[in-house]
């Protein structure tokens, strides 16, 4: 296909899939890594940049979905977020976050007392953001597609899974949601990485609300109901569980956070090809 018809391709299927609420078409090649099996990860390192930490951080978000699912066993439920504002994969040292006696090393009891962890593993998983337009930037995608293989090579070798977290479309500029999927699943197949079908979520939730807001003023970062989101199509992709019926809302009402819940759940489902 040559770079033209591609453009147009992605073009026609971003408003084909607006139109009818579907996902579908956006993502032209199919995910390799549909799963990550029964015994799915319960700790978690978030490596990327500002699109996690806005409002209080993704990861403590997924960790307050996965303690309501699993309360019996919620102390095995362990998440950290190292991000750097602005950063691609290539600002990240991700062997570094690996190291003994570094991250990990120590928390905090409902108490407040210092808890030195003890730890047979750091993370089950390393879930990796680059910038939000750098997969597709001309001058800078052979960058993601270097960093890719290099993180993915990092996180495996300290016994981590690589996971790449798949960004979402500025608001201003719908068509960037199936180039970012592309780029991310074919990076994922590549690297035998796991890939988190955000992205699409977020074309979905637009399509079919497109009044409740995702984004912050500057249409680029999310509100909370985007974070939320976002972090609910983690919780269903790295557990194979719905949210839907999740008892952590985050402070958003009920009626919305069930709307953000069936859509990650609806995302998950269609691109692993439930």
């Amino acid at each position: 296909m040559s770079k033209l018809s591609r453009t147009v391709f992605i073009a026609l299927a971003t408003l084909m899939a607006a139109a009818n609420g579907s996902t579908a078409l956006l993502a032209q090649t199919k995910p390799k890594i549909t799963t990550l099996g029964p015994d799915f990860p319960k700790t978690e390192i978030f490596i990327g940049n500002s699109f996690f930490y806005y409002n209080n951080s993704m990861h403590s978000h997924v960790l307050g979905l996965e303690r309501a699912a699993d309360p019996a066993h919620k102390q095995d439920y362990r998440a950290t977020s190292v991000t750097i504002s602005g950063s691609g994969f290539d600002w990240h040292d991700v062997a570094s976050y690996f190291r003994p006696n570094a991250i990990g090393n120590y928390s905090f009891d409902e108490h407040n007392n210092v808890v030195f962890n003890k730890l047979d593993k750091l993370f089950d998983v390393a879930i990796m953001m680059d910038c939000s337009q750098c997969p597709i930037h001309p001058k800078l995608k052979t960058v993601f597609t270097d960093f890719a293989k290099k993180g993915s090579d990092a996180a495996r070798a300290a016994g981590a899974r690589p996971v790449f977290f798949m960004s979402w479309a500025y608001a201003d500029k719908p068509e960037m949601t199936a180039q970012l999927a592309e780029a991310y699943t074919v990076a994922g197949n590549a690297n035998d990485a796991f890939v988190i079908p955000a992205g699409l979520a977020f074309a979905r939730a637009v399509a079919k609300q497109p009044e409740l807001n995702l984004y912050a003023p500057d249409k680029r970062h999310p509100s909370l109901a985007g974070t939320y989101l976002a972090s609910c199509v983690v919780f269903s992709a790295l557990t194979g569980r719905s949210s839907v019926g999740n008892s952590y809302l985050a402070g958003i009402d009920e009626p919305t956070a069930r709307f953000l819940q069936n859509v990650a759940w609806e995302t998950v489902q269609e691109y692993y090809g439930k």
